[in-house]
């Protein structure tokens, strides 16, 4: 289950928002080991497309850098659907590397980039093998344990 702050669900909404009519996509990254998407990182769409999202070389190593300096790793990995369902695609699927990362789908197809509801979904990918799992939005972050 992916247990993520509605303060950081929103900020990954609106950003698949904003980006719209090409896909956004970004990184949620937190303490190695906690599970716990604490720090937002909204990236470039280098590909600047509305079918397909890659992050930019440079922007992704720097990222990185800066997660392993903090003690992080990438928790939450997203990218919006712009006109499809929240659901990993053949490629979304195949650029899947971290094992460990929940993988967000926002789909702002059909006037939901325009406020309405968007579908907000999360996958575990593993060997090319997609699990959906439960998303739990809290009010606040739970005390490290």
């Amino acid at each position: 289950m992916l247990r993520i702050e509605r303060a950081t669900y929103d900020a990954i909404v609106d950003h698949a928002r904003r980006d719209h009519p090409d896909e956004a996509c970004g990184v949620v990254a937190g303490l190695v080991g906690s599970d716990r998407p604490t720090r937002h990182v909204p990236m470039l769409n280098a590909a600047m497309s509305p079918t397909f999202y890659e992050f930019d070389a440079t922007d992704l190593l720097r990222l990185y850098q800066d997660m392993e300096a903090r003690g992080e790793e990438p928790v939450v990995i997203y990218h919006s659907h712009t006109a499809t369902q929240a659901y990993p695609s053949r490629t979304d699927i195949a650029l899947a590397q971290e094992p460990g990362a929940h993988y967000v789908l926002v789909s702002t197809r059909e006037g939901s980039n325009l406020g309405g509801p968007v579908e907000f979904r999360s996958y575990q990918i593993v060997d090319g093998e997609v699990t959906e799992e439960e998303v739990a939005v809290v009010a606040s972050p739970e005390p490290a344990e």
